[in-house]
């Protein structure tokens, strides 16, 4: 019943043409499989109107997933009645023939039943191709049907009125200087202002030929910093041999003034990130990352203290080219080889279990079999908690996370409703056929567990510890929340802009049990999964992860765990 009621609720998602291609095909399934029909001449020409009808769709830009499957089941019937436009049936059908024609209708029908049942998810999402416009009537084009369609939009509270105030003018005297690095620097800044981790520029390749960024940070001076909770910026990354090195900065100063500039002020001016920071801890995270970078050449002035020193010391550093080595050796890439889930007994007898991402990797093909096998390992081995470690998880699949997390309930329990904008109707509404419930699995882990989380924690990798929070055996542990970015991306609203740049925005909201948006950030920059325990940054944790080496999050896991085991 409930397949059927889902496949009823997926009309909503198809275009005109496609419903009237369903209608057809299915018409023409009970024409020739059971004719209960008046045999009429004409009847036989609807699958050759169904091929037009089909090709004017495409036409028309309507080449998704769902279509596509449409289109199939249209050609199959054609070409398995073809014959009676030319020849058209003078006697009835033999049994035998009719026989074969039954099964033939009804795989050709096939296709868009399996479209039906993912309607929602692979709709018709037309991109928008601004390419040929001026920067500003591009943008004005952008800002308008994003107004409508941008999932998020009312939660982060965004006056789309206010933007284009704002922003037009910008774009508009890019246009009149003909300057196209003020117009990417302008649209770079208009995305950025939403806060939301997954509104990317596709083809920016930031490290790859992008002159901009080369002109603007492409030098480094060996350094990258982390502001602390009580607002001093220390030096968490130190090149051997760089400018900073040279100059006498060890690992741990701290930084007081950086290019003239009292360095809170430095930070607070530092806006540029590889992707829109969703939340306070992302931001202040890529101001640490971005502070020391500079055009190449460039000479700053910083006044800095060594951890070991009373004074202060001033020193003049160069920016040189290092291939942004900073930037890559302080935001981790995961390598296809890399598997998706891995675990281990640590010695004080606490399962530990890294997931990497939720997709199959071309090492295991069954992430959620290999969870299960190393919880039964932990069984087995009679553990006393477990840490599931979700740091620089980047997301993956809802549909995998739903199922791996079957594994730490022991009964049904909600995990999302899906909701797309709704071309037809002009509105939000939920795709039931996406609605997730989380199931128990047949080996479900009792004990305590401890999940930890960074600001890299993005996408569907923030499903599990959003799911697990607040239940009585799991505390989420981190220094700050997840990335906040919690929104669906099925059918990306997509856009072409003037200069070739392809933008893409989520198309659709993750919402709770009460149908609220859950996961993504306000316009405050509050979101994602929060700690129960957040680690404090301060000096000693700074020494203990930057300076020392250890994993900090982890020995907070492992005290926790202990603590409910006394």
């Amino acid at each position: 019943m409930s397949f059927i009621q889902d496949v009823i609720d997926s009309l909503k998602w198809l275009t005109v043409w496609e419903m009237i291609l369903c209608v057809l095909n299915l018409f023409v399934l009970l024409r020739y499989a059971w004719p209960l029909l008046k045999n009429n001449r004409w009847l036989d020409f609807i699958p050759s109107a169904g091929v037009i009808i089909a090709i004017i769709s495409l036409m028309n830009g309507d080449a998704s997933i769902l279509a596509l499957l449409i289109y199939s089941s249209t050609a199959i019937l054609f070409l398995s009645t073809a014959r009676r436009v030319f020849k058209p049936a003078i006697k009835p059908m033999s049994s035998k023939f009719r026989f074969v024609m039954v099964i033939v209708c009804v795989l050709g029908t096939l296709p868009t039943l399996l479209a039906l049942t993912v309607a929602g998810e692979v709709r018709y999402n037309p991109v928008s191709d601004l390419s040929h416009m001026s920067y500003s009537k591009a943008f004005i084009a952008m800002n308008e049907r994003l107004s409508a369609e941008y999932p998020f939009g009312d939660w982060k509270k965004i006056d789309w009125e206010a933007k284009k105030k704002k922003y037009e003018p910008l774009f508009l005297q890019a246009e009149i200087n003909h300057d196209p690095n003020l117009y990417y620097k302008t649209l770079r800044d208009y995305l950025f202002s939403f806060r939301d981790g997954h509104i990317e520029i596709a083809n920016e390749h930031l490290y790859d030929d992008n002159n901009t960024f080369k002109n603007e940070v492409g030098g480094g001076v060996g350094i990258s910093a982390v502001q602390l909770d009580n607002g001093k910026v220390l030096v968490s990354l130190l090149l051997a041999g760089s400018p900073a090195d040279k100059s006498g900065i060890k690992l741990g100063a701290e930084i007081m003034s950086w290019d003239g500039k009292d360095v809170r002020e430095a930070l607070d001016q530092t806006s540029w990130s590889e992707n829109p920071s969703a939340t306070e801890g992302d931001r202040i995270q890529n101001q640490g990352r971005f502070l020391a970078r500079a055009p190449i050449g460039k000479e700053i002035e910083v006044e800095f203290r060594n951890w070991d020193d009373e004074a202060s010391k001033t020193a003049t550093l160069t920016a040189y080219d290092d291939q942004y080595e900073t930037l890559k050796k302080t935001k981790i890439k995961l390598k296809k080889e890399d598997p998706p889930v891995e675990g281990e007994i640590l010695r004080e007898e606490y399962g530990y279990v890294k997931i990497r991402y939720f997709l199959p990797g071309t090492t295991q093909s069954d992430p959620a079999q290999v969870l299960e096998d190393q919880l039964k390992e932990f069984q087995e081995k009679r553990v006393k908690g477990i840490i599931i470690d979700l740091r620089d998880n980047p997301g993956g699949d809802d549909e995998l996370v739903a199922q791996m997390a079957g594994h730490f309930v022991n009964e049904k329990k909600f995990y999302e409703y899906v909701s797309y904008y709704n071309r037809n109707t002009g509105r939000f509404e939920i795709n039931r056929a996406e609605t997730r419930t989380v199931h128990p699995s047949r080996s479900c882990f009792p004990g305590e567990i401890a999940v930890l989380i960074n600001s890299n924690t993005a996408s569907s990798g923030e499903g599990l510890p959003l799911f697990l929070k607040g239940m009585q055996n799991v505390k989420i542990i981190g220094f700050a929340s997840t990335n906040g970015s919690f929104g669906v991306v099925s059918a990306p609203i997509e856009m072409k802009m003037p200069g070739g740049y392809i933008l893409r925005f989520p198309d659709g909201r993750s919402l709770n049990q009460d149908k609220m948006i859950q996961g993504d950030s306000d316009e405050r920059g509050f979101g994602g999964a929060t700690p129960d325990i957040t680690v404090p940054m301060n000096e000693q944790t700074f020494k203990m992860k930057y300076i020392d080496g250890q994993d900090v999050e982890l020995n907070y896991a492992l005290a926790s765990l202990k603590e409910k085991n006394k």
